[in-house]
C-alpha cells in the first residue's frame, strides 16, 4: 500500500468539512462529558467518585479510571486551545 493511497482520502474528507468554531463552552461540555464517564466507572467499581482513596489501597479499576478522566481531561484542554474561540 502506497502512503499516497492512504493520505490522500484522508486529505479530501478534512478539505471537505466546514470550520467548528469552539471555546469556553465547549470545552466545559467537553470535562462535563469526561466527569460523567468517570462516575459511571467508578459506579461500575463499586465505589463513589470524589472519596478519598489512598493510592496503595485503591483497586485497580480505580487507577484505571483516574487515568482515563486525566487522558480525557488532557484531550479537552488541548482541544479547546487549538479551537478557535467565536
Amino acid at each position: 500500500m502506497r502512503f499516497s493511497n492512504v493520505v490522500a482520502p484522508i486529505i479530501c474528507a478534512l478539505a471537505a468539512t466546514s470550520t467548528v468554531m469552539a471555546g469556553p463552552i465547549a470545552y466545559g461540555l467537553c470535562q462535563t462529558g469526561c466527569n460523567t464517564v468517570a462516575v459511571a466507572c467508578y459506579a461500575s467499581a463499586g465505589m463513589t467518585f470524589g472519596t478519598v482513596v489512598a493510592a496503595a489501597a485503591a483497586p485497580p479499576l480505580i487507577l484505571g479510571c483516574n487515568a482515563a478522566l486525566g487522558t480525557c481531561s488532557a484531550m479537552c484542554a488541548t482541544v479547546a486551545l487549538l479551537a478557535p474561540t467565536p
